[in-house]
């Protein structure tokens, strides 16, 4: 299995912009875009890398919006 990548906010933003999701609302620290229904909610924290495991839920969370 493929190790998760590490990506900044910034790097995952794009990937999300490419695969269609439009941001949505800010609350607080956390971002939430969304597409057809599916909500993706990441955290903001300047230009620290992400938590693998948000990362591989926001890649999941692209897979099924498609």
């Amino acid at each position: 299995m493929a190790k998760t990548p590490r990506l900044t906010f910034r790097e995952l933003e794009a990937v999300l912009a490419k695969a269609g999701f439009a941001l949505v609302r800010i609350k607080g620290s956390h971002r939430i875009f969304m597409k057809s229904g599916v909500r993706v909610v990441i955290p903001f924290h300047g230009g620290k890398t992400l938590h693998p495991k948000i990362i591989k839920k926001a890649l999941e969370s692209v897979k099924d919006a498609e």
